[in-house]
């Protein structure tokens, strides 16, 4: 099967309209090139983004993180992939995922970096509210909770005593599953053989 090859606007309209945001840089770090979908995204022209114009819109949280891990692949010519937020045309900040590359011209030399965005922000927000889940799950565990030493219910903040699987079950998600322990057993057996005595 012979090699498709695209033709020049084919080439053309797969990068300027694919659903990524695509940069390039040439070999002294500057970008040079954003894609027409990066450009919608952050609602700047190519003349706003050149350079390193499109740090403009890195989160000032992330901006120091984000540059040297930029600057230091470039330097080592390394694959490199990082998460910032990038701001969008509306204002409002959206978490990137950035992979960065370096590629070489037609005689192999270094030319530079092309790399591709993505917006994760969906993926960001839900790991964020799947850890406050589970941090609430286990604040409500945590502290000092009265246990009776003898048959080990639980008293509650009311001054009612519960099972401990019962209290456990109602402020987690912990599910039980009952067994005897070899220490246990040896004492249940040894009850058992003298009371057959």
């Amino acid at each position: 099967m012979s090699k498709l090859r695209l033709t020049l606007p084919e080439y053309e309209a797969l990068v300027e309209q694919s659903p990524i945001l695509v940069w390039r840089a040439n070999t002294e770090a500057i970008c040079d090139y954003f894609n027409e979908r990066w450009l919608a995204f952050r609602g700047c022209s190519m003349k706003d983004e050149y350079g390193y114009g499109w740090t403009k819109g890195v989160h000032p949280d992330d901006y120091d993180r984000c540059v040297k891990i930029y600057l230091d692949h470039f330097k080592s010519r390394t694959i490199f992939e990082m998460e910032y937020r990038l701001m969008r045309h509306d204002g409002v900040y959206r978490w990137i995922f950035d992979r960065g590359t370096p590629f070489n011209d037609e005689n192999g030399q270094f030319a530079g970096f092309i790399g591709s965005c993505v917006d994760i922000t969906d993926r960001v927000e839900a790991q964020k509210a799947l850890n406050q889940k589970l941090e609430n799950e286990l604040r409500t565990l945590k502290g000092i909770i009265p246990i009776c030493s003898f048959c080990k219910k639980i008293r509650d903040d009311k001054d009612s005593w519960h099972q401990l699987e019962a209290y456990i079950t109602k402020h987690s998600e912990a599910l039980f599953s009952h067994g005897i322990c070899p220490a246990c057993t040896e004492a249940y057996l040894e009850r058992l053989n003298s009371s057959k005595q």
